[in-house]
């Protein structure tokens, strides 16, 4: 019955009946919207219109400082507020004035309660905006921007009611323009747009050059400085949208400036349950770039609580990460050194009235509408010795744990502060045998570091609630929790389980095996820590959720190594060549550049003998049309020797395979230049090259619209090509694990760990750009 009234009473304010029953299932929103509306009844002793309930229902859904319901309800329920302008200025003037009480002259000021907008200054006002414009009204008509006119407007008379602006607007375009004729109605052609992978708006600034617009990515440092700017400033947390303040709220802040000195503050909380993927790469550039762009300080937080999934190994690779992208922590800590006070917390909460031990089943807490807790209202002393009975381990593990009184954004009521676990942890031993949850631990791990800035991914938004709900439910110091857009990328899978599942399978090798996109097997496969870095700089601070195409990585990779790996020749397939007129009677020293385009980077010496090995592509005994390279009366030249090669002879086996060739050579200046150049080796080392293309076939291997048989059935069966016996110049002999080299015309490739003394092993790291012009 009391359901059917409430939706009586919302429909009343002109809600649809859906929308009124879908209220209803938000019991926060649901409570402070009845309160709202039966206040301005009572003031305004008849039903309320529908402007009036439109903008109760947007008071009641956006206030977060309930203490001002009341307050706010009077001024629109006796119409000082009666625009949604106002209704705005109204919510930003309460949350950033905490403090009772509220200066009532200074609040209607700065919410417009008694201007007058009269329909003459709405007339000035539109014409003022249409003459700014008029040429390019006249020319594009219709198809103009009639936002912008408006905007300007609003922008000239702030608390103008926007409906008599747009029709002010609407009559003098049509005095000015008249009726839409047939052209006007035609659809404006549309832009093309950027691809948001290439290029998002946040992240890039137009500039001309030659005529042309060129796009430039601005530094991670330059977007992060720029986010200081939309961030609230150390100690003024209670100025940001949706930050619950409490009477205790100023003087929390007074002490947490106290002891940071207004420096910002933030954290990188992984859990050591798995290896760091790209994705959290997004996440440590965010985390540690907006510290040090704005001079603060990042802490490296490992949330080890739940010691069934930990491995040490976890720990170290996850530190070997973060300094590898370049980041040296602050502090490193755990949220075990903290476990005694969170305990004694939890004992507070309970003492509180805002925690309880509950006895129901995991099987029983999921789902969307789980049934409430039975031991809900259980007594406080109750729930006070049976936690201390889950702390002497009285308890199995699932038969109790400890929830905390509140409903979360999504609607999950009562989640779990602490549950029972006989496993040892890594750092604490058998001393505990219960442990906190994420959504318990979280946020007072913050407090407790005096955390400024709590940066998350989007998903963690629907624990947003709860963050503020327990740090104010125990009266301690509350960070503000800000959450930015998850970077994923296509034809990849980073969840830890499935990278399991494809160990398990023989698919991949371990958590570093080079085709997967975990930091780890990215630094194996040759991808340099800059390239990363300046991947998530492109990738730009955005709020939305991105997946981006691998290409755009590997382009970030080139951009890096272009400059920094320096030049070797290696031959995959290789073709003997005998030179038969030699011009020396022993080998040859080459000098090659290291970099070609920039000699001053140094030389490394190769042998240039009678016999040499080039790729067997790059030989054709019946080349097709277009072919430049060596074959019947076509030479080539072999680079940076000053010779070239002319075909003599071709050497066949018995059963009439190729192979070697006969060759004469010539002085690069004593006749016609060549069509083409090809790398060689001559007295190579023989080395094991492998290489990598993408591991799934289909761009989203988890969506099973696209791939019906689940990921492991899209692996791609050409993902890795292991080349035993390839041919590498001397000049690389005393390379170590990771040092990386471009071997001309092949690519990119990086010394594996699995090398060992005389047998060098390489992974190919990417292609070299694609040449259209290559044949």
């Amino acid at each position: 019955m009391a359901a059917l009234d409430s939706v009586s009473l919302f429909t009343g304010l002109g809600l649809s009946e859906q929308k009124a029953r879908e209220t209803l299932k938000n019991t926060v929103l649901s409570a402070q919207l009845r309160e709202a509306a039966t206040q301005a009844q009572q003031t305004l002793g008849s039903s309320i219109d529908k402007a009036t309930g439109t903008l109760l229902y947007g008071l009641a859904s956006r206030l977060r400082d309930p203490r001002r319901l009341s307050f706010l309800v009077s001024y629109v329920a006796s119409r000082k507020i009666h625009t949604e302008t106002q209704l705005s200025a109204a919510l930003e003037y309460v949350r950033s004035h905490p403090l009772d009480p509220i200066n009532t002259e200074d609040f209607e000021q700065e919410c417009g309660v008694g201007v007058v907008v009269t329909p003459e200054q709405i007339e000035e006002a539109v014409e003022a905006a249409i003459n700014c414009h008029r040429a390019k009204l006249l020319v594009e008509r219709y198809h103009f921007n009639m936002g912008l006119l408006m905007g300007e407007a609003r922008a000239a008379l702030k608390w103008a009611d926007g409906k008599m602006i747009k029709h002010e607007v609407d009559m003098q375009v049509l005095h000015l323009l008249g009726p839409k004729t047939e052209t006007d109605l035609e659809k404006k052609p549309k832009v093309a747009k950027a691809r948001p992978e290439e290029t998002d708006q946040r992240t890039a600034k137009d500039v001309v050059e030659n005529g042309e617009a060129v796009v430039q990515t601005l530094s991670l440092m330059e977007q992060l400085r720029g986010e200081a700017l939309k961030f609230h400033k150390p100690g003024e947390n209670y100025k940001t949208p949706g930050y619950v303040t409490t009477p205790h709220t100023m003087d929390l802040l007074k002490h947490h400036l106290e002891i940071t000195g207004g420096q910002v503050r933030t954290r990188f909380p992984p859990e050591p349950n798995g290896i760091l993927h790209i994705g959290h790469a997004k996440a440590i550039n965010f985390n540690f770039g907006y510290a040090k762009a704005n001079n603060g300080i990042c802490f490296l937080r490992f949330d080890d609580t739940n010691p069934e999934k930990e491995e040490a190994k976890f720990f170290t690779a996850i530190y070997d990460m973060v300094a590898w992208l370049g980041y040296t922590p602050y502090k490193v800590t755990y949220a075990s050194d903290y476990f005694d006070q969170l305990y004694a917390w939890a004992v507070e909460l309970i003492r509180r009235g805002q925690a309880y031990v509950c006895h129901q089943r995991g099987e029983e807490l999921k789902g969307h509408n789980p049934l409430p807790s039975p031991w809900r209202d259980r007594p406080t002393e109750e729930s006070l010795l049976l936690f201390e009975a889950m702390r002497k381990g009285k308890f199995a593990e699932g038969e109790a744990t400890l929830r905390m009184k509140l409903v979360m954004e999504d609607g999950k009521m009562d989640p779990v502060a602490y549950r029972v676990k006989y496993t040892p942890h890594h750092r604490t031993g058998d001393t505990w045998c219960i442990y906190p949850t994420y959504d318990y631990t979280h946020c007072l791990c913050d407090s407790i570091e005096h955390i400024t800035h709590s940066l998350c991914t989007k998903e963690f938004q629907a624990r947003r609630s709860s963050y503020f709900w327990l740090c104010n439910a125990l009266d301690v110091y509350c960070p503000v929790q800000w959450e930015y857009g998850r970077l994923n990328l296509h034809y990849a899978v980073v969840s830890k389980r499935k990278i399991l599942q494809l160990v398990a399978a023989g698919a991949v090798r371990d958590w570093d095996d080079p085709r997967l996109f975990t930091l780890t097997a990215l630094r194996r496969r040759g991808f340099p820590p800059e390239a990363i870095n300046n991947f998530c700089a492109r990738v730009g601070v955005t709020v939305a959720q991105t997946t981006m195409e691998p290409h755009l990585l590997e382009a970030c990779v080139r951009d890096v190594l272009n400059d920094t790996a320096p030049r070797a020749m290696a031959v995959l397939e290789p073709l003997q060549v005998v030179i038969t007129n030699f011009p020396a009677a022993k080998a040859l020293d080459i000098q090659v550049p290291n970099f070609p385009a920039d000699e001053t980077k140094g030389f490394h010496q190769v042998p240039f003998g009678s016999t040499v090995f080039i790729e067997r592509t790059d030989f054709k005994e019946e080349p097709e049309p277009g072919y430049k390279r060596l074959a019947w009366g076509q030479p080539v030249g072999l680079r940076h020797t000053g010779y070239v090669i002319e075909l003599q002879h071709v050497v066949k086996g018995p059963s009439g395979c190729l192979e070697s060739l006969k060759v004469t050579c010539r002085r690069a200046d004593a006749g016609e230049k060549p069509k083409a150049f090809i790398h060689w080796v001559s007295q190579p080392l023989t080395c094991e090259i492998r290489l990598y293309e993408r591991l799934f076939q289909h761009k989203n291997p988890e969506d099973p619209a696209e791939v019906p048989g689940g990921f492991l059935s899209d692996l791609n069966p050409a993902s890795l090509q292991v080349v035993e016996a390839a041919l590498v110049d001397c000049s690389v002999a005393l390379a170590k694990p990771f040092d990386k080299f471009q071997f001309e015309r092949l690519g990119y490739f990086s010394v594996d760990p699995d090398s060992n003394q005389g047998q060098l092993v390489f992974n190919r790291t990417v292609t070299l750009k694609e040449d259209p012009g290559k044949v």
